[in-house]
């Protein structure tokens, strides 16, 4: 996206203030002090008065922390602001930036602690500042989303002390904010770009603007051998008194819907990802590139019921939608109803289009109902995604040592055959199948779609 900046989470700044009846506390050196103070019980074993400088040099160190307390800033006097440098996405690593404002008189050294939840990062990080007097000081973490979606991060922790460090103050600044993580908008950036390119490269090489791929009236040119008879525009040829050629372009403006089942199928993990989270990196890279290329592109997200439906339409008003509605998106425990998400498509869209479903197969003995759904729509185009398990494959590979692996072996081979006798099915209907591993979705997708425009299927 060329517009990620309207997707970065607005900064939040707020001051601080104590959070408990006393919120004070004694610094490091303040135990420092202390542990010298012990030098005076040496002598106090030969002179038994001398006991009492132990407790003097004790009074001291407490005036000392009474003092270094008084002088320390009021907690209204500092300000907390919390900055991103970047839109959340799924497992991309992300600069939060902390900048504490000091309006008094006094340097102080603080240590921060973030209320990040664990979907953004496994600890709550931590940072150290020094602010100066009268100015400000920042610091960075880095956070690395785990999940997609909203998420809302807690308040801003905060203890500080002047550089003397006897005295330390706990406050908290009111930071409490809601951000979205979205999917992983650099994968479909670079998906993108290299496609687009390495395909337009391709198609210029080969030249085939000028056969098969497309009917969409491109330009004018003088005829060539090889060129098709049908392609002969005679009424230019009789202007002009040479053969001349009509060449064409892959067509614009066709209409691509992507449907994308969160139901329990799409719940399993492969690493630290579920396949509903490779599905929407998929869904996102392939709206990308369809919108650059002219396509008008539509989004159906459903499990037990259509949870979430975006119109076909163009723009890069649209694409920021689509990602806010794939951020959203969550994986469900029911079996996904897939009839009904086939049946509602066929009612909102009557022109025959692309259909691009991103889903899985159940391991049944009998036939899952989505294969029964991408076969109602005879009238459309369907590009039936499969995303495979890369365990399964490697168990069905693997030479069993003993007993008990050679029935794993052979339990996932007829799971393997099974799932290769359905996709053969629904090929012999017309359906468009591929099976992809999580790892290269993004780009077998998207190549998928290409080479379907190039031979203008749809």
């Amino acid at each position: 996206m060329s517009d990620t900046g309207r997707l970065i989470p607005a900064a939040v700044e707020g001051a601080t203030h104590s959070y408990a009846r006393f919120g004070v506390a004694f610094g490091r050196r303040f135990f420092l002090l202390l542990a010298i103070g012990l030098i005076w019980l040496v002598p106090a074993f030969v002179d038994l008065r001398l006991g009492y400088a132990v407790l003097a040099w004790d009074g001291l160190v407490l005036l000392a922390w009474v003092a270094d307390l008084a002088k320390l800033p009021h907690p209204s006097e500092l300000r907390v602001t919390r900055s991103w440098h970047a839109p959340l996405a799924l497992s991309v690593a992300c600069d939060v930036e902390l900048t504490l404002a000091n309006r008094s008189g006094t340097p102080v050294r603080a240590a921060l602690l973030d209320g990040v939840p664990h979907q953004l990062c496994s600890e709550p990080p931590r940072v150290e500042i020094r602010a100066p007097a009268r100015g400000q000081a920042s610091a960075s973490y880095t956070i690395r989303p785990r999940e997609r979606g909203d998420v809302n991060l807690g308040d801003t922790w905060v203890r500080y002390q002047r550089p003397l460090g006897i005295a330390e103050r706990w406050v908290k600044a009111p930071l409490a904010q809601a951000v979205r993580v979205y999917p992983n908008l650099e994968e479909a950036r670079r998906q993108a770009v290299y496609l687009v390119r390495s395909r337009q490269t391709a198609l210029e090489r080969r030249r085939t603007r000028t056969r098969g791929t497309g009917r969409e009236f491109e330009s004018l040119r003088e005829y060539r051998e090889g060129d098709e008879f049908r392609d002969i525009c005679w009424t230019a040829t009789a202007r002009r008194g040479k053969l001349v050629t009509r060449t064409y372009q892959v067509e614009r403006s066709q209409t691509i819907w992507i449907v994308v089942d969160s139901g329990r199928l799409m719940r399993a993990r492969i690493g630290d990802l579920s396949k509903l989270d490779y599905a929407a990196n998929a869904a996102l890279s392939l709206a990308q590139v369809a919108l650059c290329t002219g396509d008008r592109v539509g989004l159906l997200a459903y499990g037990r019921a259509v949870r979430h439906r975006v119109p076909a339409a163009r723009g890069s008003a649209h694409l920021r939608l689509l990602v806010e509605q794939l951020a959203t998106v969550r994986e469900e425990s029911p079996e996904a109803d897939h009839l009904l998400a086939a049946s509602r498509l066929l009612s909102d869209q009557k022109r025959r289009c692309l259909v691009v479903w991103l889903t899985d197969l159940a391991e049944t003995a009998m036939t899952p109902e989505v294969v029964d759904a991408a076969q109602m729509m005879p009238r459309h185009l369907v590009l039936f995604v499969a995303i495979g398990q890369p365990d399964l494959a490697a168990m069905a590979a693997r030479e069993p040592a003993n007993l008990a692996e050679m029935y794993q072996t052979a339990a996932a081979q007829e799971m393997a055959h099974r799932r290769e006798m359905l996709l053969a099915r629904m090929r012999d209907r017309g359906v468009l199948t591929i099976e992809a591993e999580s790892a290269s979705l993004s780009p077998t997708l998207v190549n998928a779609y290409l080479s379907i425009k190039e031979r203008n299927q749809i």
